[in-house]
């Protein structure tokens, strides 16, 4: 899996594709290890004080059982009329400045963390749950979506090494899957956001498989659905998992990347 991806060229597709509104683009356009860029996810939303105990449960992701009511508050009445289920209150989603490599909460000291994260870059979706970087993470909920324009991987099969820019068929931003972390410098008291892309297996993609080392597993970011976006953010852990899914490949386009240093892609503002 490749270690930098490219950034959202305009400053409105934020807005358009992801309705979130960074105070400041990303100044970079590529993204490597260790640098600041950022990543959406939802807004917590308070419970109310007046809340009942289902919607308490229901914010919780049902990880509770509501109480019985006393049986003196309850009416009895054979022609009653179940209420009808409130709708869920929209997904408020923000943008959130972050670096890119992951950062556990548990890390001891700022030169760990700087070793850390490099090598943290991505996390498979088979092991999230279980690899101890980004257990408490995924079980807490922390997924976020890492808007990009496109990834990089290396192509091999000509016994060298040729980067290659991967998009979507029709030049739309991608949202990708992602897990996040926040921690803090026992030293300075500095707060620090981080995340990692999630990937899924592409042994059998008929574009992913090319990428990568020959005899490797093949990898490739978990692109989302841009429908499912508010549902990724707010699934039950239990649920998450089955947003995670290898992104048709007629729908990606691969090219070869120039090498002069100077060149920006159409349209970029930086």
């Amino acid at each position: 899996m490749s270690s930098q991806y490219e950034n959202l060229p305009q400053p409105g597709d934020y807005a358009a594709f992801f309705k979130v509104s960074p105070a400041e683009v990303p100044a970079e356009r590529l993204v490597r290890a260790n640098r600041l860029s950022g990543m959406v996810r939802a807004v917590a939303q308070p419970v109310s004080s007046d809340a009942t105990v289902a919607d308490v449960v229901s914010v919780a992701g049902g990880a509770a059982e509501a109480a019985p009511l006393p049986k003196s508050t309850v009416a009895v009445a054979s022609d009653a009329v179940p209420a009808a289920k409130p709708k869920a209150p929209p997904v408020q989603r923000e943008w959130v400045p972050a670096q890119f490599g992951f950062v556990a909460h548990w890390v001891k000291s700022a030169s760990d963390a700087r070793l850390r994260a490099p090598k943290q870059l991505v996390a498979r979706n088979d092991t999230v749950s279980t690899v101890q970087a980004y257990r408490d993470a995924w079980l807490a909920g922390q997924r976020c979506i890492i808007p990009m324009q496109a990834f990089f991987e290396d192509d091999l099969r000509s016994g060298k090494p040729v980067s290659t820019r991967i998009s979507r068929v029709d030049g739309e931003p991608m949202g990708v899957a992602g897990v996040w972390s926040r921690w803090q410098d026992p030293d300075s008291g500095a707060e620090l956001i981080s995340y990692a892309i999630l990937t899924v297996n592409a042994n059998s993609h008929a574009l992913m498989h090319r990428y990568q080392h020959p005899g490797s597993e093949k990898r490739m970011p978990a692109i989302l659905n841009e429908g499912s976006y508010d549902a990724w953010l707010t699934a039950r852990q239990d649920k998450a998992r089955e947003f995670l899914r290898a992104y048709p490949s007629n729908w990606l386009t691969a090219n070869p990347v120039e090498r002069k240093q100077d060149k920006k892609p159409k349209g970029w503002l930086g």
